[in-house]
């Protein structure tokens, strides 16, 4: 497992800790993309598909493939940064222990070694999907915020939940069955999608019993009157208002939903949402 960094934001300067995500190569062994840390992060204003995949080349096989580019969401301001990668070395082969059996493999040379944890033992590819969730598990949801005032103080805390495996977002089809996904997991039942293909350039309402929900699959931040368009529809039905954005939010959207106790999140390429402000938090805490 990849270990965590810190990431400063640039807009508020808080630091941010990002694990990269593990993802699996076609010949099984676990592949991350090789973050530059000397490099500054991106701030990330506009999204477009073909920028947002990265090639990273597998150390075992020396296979290049395309994963989502490392994006990491500001917790204090909802800022979403984009992360330096180091290109694939030109000329770079696989390395000599490619995996578990091969004749390169002490473990597998040797049986004395066998059972032993030296650099030259292949570890089993981890679920990438696991990873995600496991590296994004010390942020948010381990220390609920401040109660938004919607939700009673009494309320107990939810039953614990295994981690979210989140799926990879490729469309904005991907980015509402993500969203839709994630709010069953945190407990909401019978979520609703829309039929039909999402259209790119507007957003997606999610129904279910005491929820509404807006999915943002755009390459620009929410703003403020979308954030209040679905204050008043959760209002109208007396239900638990939660937005979901791809690119952020701007500043008078983060304000305002934070005046207003409605929970943001936004989602990366690698399908896991991430909560931005206290009241998605505290959802992610609780649960449904």
């Amino acid at each position: 497992m990849a270990e965590a960094v810190p990431v400063r934001c640039p807009a508020c300067l808080r630091e941010n800790g990002y694990t990269a995500p593990v993802f699996p190569c076609a010949c099984g062994s676990p592949v991350n993309p090789p973050l530059d840390l000397s490099a500054p992060p991106l701030l990330l204003t506009h999204r477009t598909w073909s920028d947002s995949w990265v090639t990273v080349r597998c150390t075992a096989c020396g296979r290049e493939s395309e994963w989502p580019h490392p994006e990491v969401g500001c917790g204090s301001c909802g800022t979403v940064v984009r992360l330096p990668v180091h290109p694939p070395e030109a000329g770079a082969g696989p390395r000599s222990t490619a995996g578990p059996g091969s004749t390169a493999d002490p473990a597998a040379a040797d049986p004395a070694v066998a059972g032993g944890t030296g650099a030259g033992r292949a570890a089993a590819p981890p679920d990438p999907r696991g990873e995600a969730a496991g590296g994004m598990a010390a942020e948010g949801p381990a220390r609920p915020g401040p109660d938004p005032a919607h939700i009673p103080l009494s309320r107990p805390a939810a039953v614990p939940r295994p981690a979210f495996r989140p799926v990879t977002i490729r469309t904005a089809r991907d980015a509402v069955a993500t969203a839709a996904l994630y709010l069953r997991w945190l407990g909401f039942q019978d979520v609703r999608q829309p039929d039909g293909r999402p259209i790119p350039s507007a957003a997606v309402d999610l129904r279910a019993p005491g929820l509404v929900a807006q999915v943002d699959p755009t390459t620009a931040p929410a703003g403020l009157r979308a954030v209040e368009c679905v204050w008043l529809n959760g209002l109208t039905a007396s239900a638990t208002s939660v937005y979901f954005s791809l690119a952020g939010y701007t500043a008078d959207a983060r304000s305002r939903a934070d005046d207003l106790g409605i929970p943001l999140f936004v989602m990366d390429l690698t399908g896991m949402p991430q909560p931005v402000n206290d009241p998605a938090d505290a959802l992610v805490g609780w649960g449904a």
